[in-house]
């Protein structure tokens, strides 16, 4: 059951990393627009999805499966664990500006998760604070497809809240004031 857990969740951050490559993409190019403002205007739901599986899926490998968190692990999970319930709330109360207390614990999660990653990889130095109280940061418990390990895991979370609460298609100053020609035109309409 562990095992299958590594690797549907594994699939489950590849998906939502290359969905938000999707969101960029189409967002700079233009290409894909028509799906890409689709799941655009489903944002606060799959926040919601995003986070809640984030959650479960770091309950479950540590109450489950017994991979007991580092301290950059426990940093994530501050950041993760209080979007699923934002984004809930912002849901149930059709919350358009729910977006704004979702994107600052997400970049602060999505940076933590990034230092977390380099230092799995070598590029950064584990500081021996990280094993006073559990396992060191450098220490992985899985690696799937060669580098998909907890920390990426978080960090393509972190980043597809962003993509979806930042990333708007509706139009370019959807969150500008109107002008005075758009009033004329709603007069006119």
């Amino acid at each position: 059951m562990v095992r299958t857990m590594e690797v549907v969740t594994s699939l489950l951050a590849l998906v939502a990393a290359a969905g938000t490559v999707g969101l960029v993409v189409a967002r700079t190019t233009g290409v894909g627009v028509g799906i890409a403002r689709r799941v655009s205007g489903r944002a606060p739901e799959l926040t919601l999805a995003v986070a809640g599986v984030a959650t479960l899926g770091s309950l479950y490998f540590s109450e489950s499966a017994g991979y007991i968190p580092c301290r950059l692990c426990w940093f994530q999970r501050i950041a993760m664990y209080p979007i699923a319930v934002v984004a809930l709330v912002g849901l149930v109360r059709r919350d358009r500006d729910a977006r704004w207390y979702l994107v600052p614990l997400a970049l602060i999660g999505a940076g933590i998760s990034t230092y977390h990653y380099l230092i799995e990889w070598g590029v950064l130095a584990d500081t021996e604070s990280c094993a006073l109280f559990g396992p060191g940061c450098a220490d992985i418990w899985f690696r799937e497809f060669g580098f998909v390990t907890l920390a990426f895991m978080a960090l393509s979370g972190f980043v597809t809240v962003l993509a979806l609460n930042l990333i708007r298609f509706d139009r370019p100053d959807a969150d500008a004031p109107p002008t005075a020609v758009d009033q004329t035109d709603k007069e006119f309409s």
